[in-house]
């Protein structure tokens, strides 16, 4: 019996191949360009995988290039990078990076945020944001932890550390400027 056109004798499979004057090919790891399109309002892309760290699935990168300016919403479970402009809401799984010389104007959910250019919207139930020396942000954050990196820029309020059924808010929360009971006046 032959598989896949090979003698069934044994003393052929022993045997090596005859030497050939071409090399044999090599294994060549490829990444697509990504791929830009405008269809109603949402930019389709190519993905590009990134490295996975333990045992999570490898998510799909999507990119929007910097020489773009996109209106829309996007969602979905992948990775999103930022290098052009964006007006909409985010909503991803994954994480959003938002690369120098970018600019999102729009509300972010996602996994982890990482700010190197401009986002002007809030940022809403995120594991970790990162405000990078270059970031500059305008709006809230909510999420479980934020670091900031010294010349970045922000205005807006920032919660976090608290698990998601604090919400870090309380029907006594202070507005910083004191009331009767609060502190002591009036009592």
């Amino acid at each position: 019996m032959a598989i896949f056109n090979s003698p069934a004798s044994p003393q052929k499979r022993d045997n090596p191949p005859p030497p050939s004057d071409t090399p044999a090919p090599r294994a060549v790891e490829t990444r697509p360009e990504p791929s830009f399109a405008a269809q109603n309002n949402t930019a389709a892309t190519s993905p590009r995988t990134t490295p996975s760290a333990g045992a999570q699935p490898q998510l799909k990168e999507s990119v929007i290039a910097s020489d773009l300016t996109i209106e829309g919403k996007i969602e979905g479970s992948g990775h999103v990078r930022l290098a052009g402009k964006f007006k909409g809401d985010v909503n991803v799984q994954g994480d959003l990076t938002i690369e120098v010389g970018a600019k999102l104007n729009g509300g972010v959910k996602a996994r982890k945020v990482i700010i190197a250019g401009e986002l002007e919207g809030n940022i809403d139930a995120a594991e970790r944001v990162e405000l990078l020396d270059s970031g500059a942000m305008i709006g809230d954050i909510k999420a479980g932890t934020v670091t900031v990196a010294a010349g970045s820029k922000m205005r807006g309020q920032v919660e976090f550390g608290w698990s998601g059924k604090e919400g870090g808010k309380s029907n006594g929360q202070s507005n910083g400027k004191g009331s009767a009971g609060e502190n002591g006046a009036g009592a």
